[in-house]
């Protein structure tokens, strides 16, 4: 996976980055360690994209939680 955006709530990485560098580079190769198309599993059910698969939020909160 690969940080798309950022939204730095309350300046939280600002403060991260300040206080806390090494956790921050630590939070980095987690996420690009996780290749994300294993967990496109769930299979849409809507009308316009029916049969789809998508990612599933669950499956990729089991990974992080497990790294």
């Amino acid at each position: 996976m690969k940080i798309g955006a950022q939204y730095s709530h309350l300046n939280g990485f600002e403060w991260i980055q300040y206080h806390q560098k090494d956790i921050w580079s630590e939070i980095e190769e987690i996420i690009q360690g996780i290749d994300a198309n294993d967990y496109r599993t769930k299979i849409s059910k809507e009308k316009t994209m029916k049969g789809k698969k998508l990612f599933s939020p669950s499956d990729l909160n089991k990974k992080f939680v497990t790294i």
